[in-house]
């Protein structure tokens, strides 16, 4: 019998995309996005295209397809912060966002290389994009990372150039929320903790002043601090050293820094709530089982990561793109 154009024929000869188009009767082109673009086809194709290719024995060459498509199918994650004893790369931020990163290339069929902010400048990895977890002080790690040239997202917020395309919480919003909270508890000497050069961080202060002035309560201070538990717990001693306790209330840029808040008023004899009420920021895991268990502003890192992998696939692809500002929650616990 003679053999069918593009077929193996059961010989020797590897299968090709055509092999597997011909034994279903789909178009080449689908076969191909089934298997090196996943996302671009409904499940139920995706599905039968690689469960044929598999009995057929198909196997994707991948430095071929490369080759063709001048890229390296790789995306870099670049790491803003800087690891150190009291802020650790294992916590909830980055974790939470590198899941849902790696999750969504994964399923799209790219690689990931992981790096930090002062490595990826000295060297740059070979990616076809970049994606870039916070912006730095005043916006500096953004625009190091532009200077490359290559498509990028960043996790933060909308305060750089028109066009840079940026996932990040609705900051705003959840200081507003969080002024509204302690307003409703009868808190009216109310301070802001945290550091806002930082783009997220200045949002939330400028929500929760802007609740705040609409109201007959006062920000008594706002005191900047880094995103640590020590560094919260070192922003309040001073303030109860030398005035004692004249607030009631405190809005923390992270749940870090109101854990060390909270920890430098029981270290003195206030309660929590009693005396003051705490507002964090994230939601991390372990604002639920902090004492007293913590009321935070909830920010979805995780869905975070998906939309920040989508996004910078579609730049690398030539599609339009726009910014994401992701709606927060209060979630209303003892503190």
């Amino acid at each position: 019998m003679a053999q069918r154009p593009g077929s193996n024929g059961g010989g020797n000869a590897r299968p090709t995309m055509a092999d597997i188009a011909n034994e279903l009767g789909l178009a080449k082109i689908t076969v191909s996005r089934a298997l090196s673009n996943p996302a671009s086809v409904k499940e139920s194709t995706r599905r039968l295209v690689r469960e044929t290719a598999e009995r057929m024995g198909y196997r994707l060459n991948v430095s071929a397809r490369n080759l063709r498509q001048q890229r390296t199918r790789t995306i870099a994650v670049v790491i803003e912060m800087t690891p150190s004893h009291e802020r650790l790369m294992s916590e909830p931020y980055p974790l939470l966002l590198l899941g849902g990163i790696l999750q969504e290339l994964t399923a799209a069929g790219q690689n990931m290389v992981l790096t930090t902010i002062d490595l990826f400048i000295a060297a740059p990895p070979s990616a076809d994009g970049v994606i870039l977890l916070g912006q730095g002080v005043h916006d500096d790690a953004a625009a190091m990372v532009e200077a490359t040239g290559l498509p990028y997202v960043v996790w933060g917020a909308e305060h750089g150039p028109p066009g840079r395309i940026v996932v990040g919480s609705d900051n705003r919003e959840g200081g507003r929320l969080a002024a509204e909270h302690l307003l409703g508890r009868g808190c009216r000497r109310l301070l802001f903790l945290g550091d806002a050069e930082h783009g997220e961080a200045e949002d939330r202060l400028r929500g929760f002043e802007a609740r705040i002035a609409a109201s007959d309560a006062a920000i008594v201070g706002n005191i900047p601090c880094a995103f640590t538990l020590t560094a919260g717990r070192a922003a309040v001693e001073p303030l109860l050293d030398a005035r004692g306790l004249d607030f009631d209330g405190i809005f923390a840029a992270s749940d870090a820094i109101a854990m060390g808040a909270i920890e430098a008023l029981q270290a003195r004899g206030h309660k929590v709530p009693g005396d003051v009420s705490v507002v964090g920021f994230d939601d991390s895991p372990g604002a639920a089982l902090f004492s007293p268990p913590l009321t935070s502003i909830r920010q979805d890192w995780a869905f975070g990561g998906e939309l920040l992998a989508q996004k910078v696939l579609a730049k690398v692809a030539g599609q339009p793109v726009e910014s994401r500002a992701m709606p927060v929650s209060l979630v209303t616990r003892e503190s």
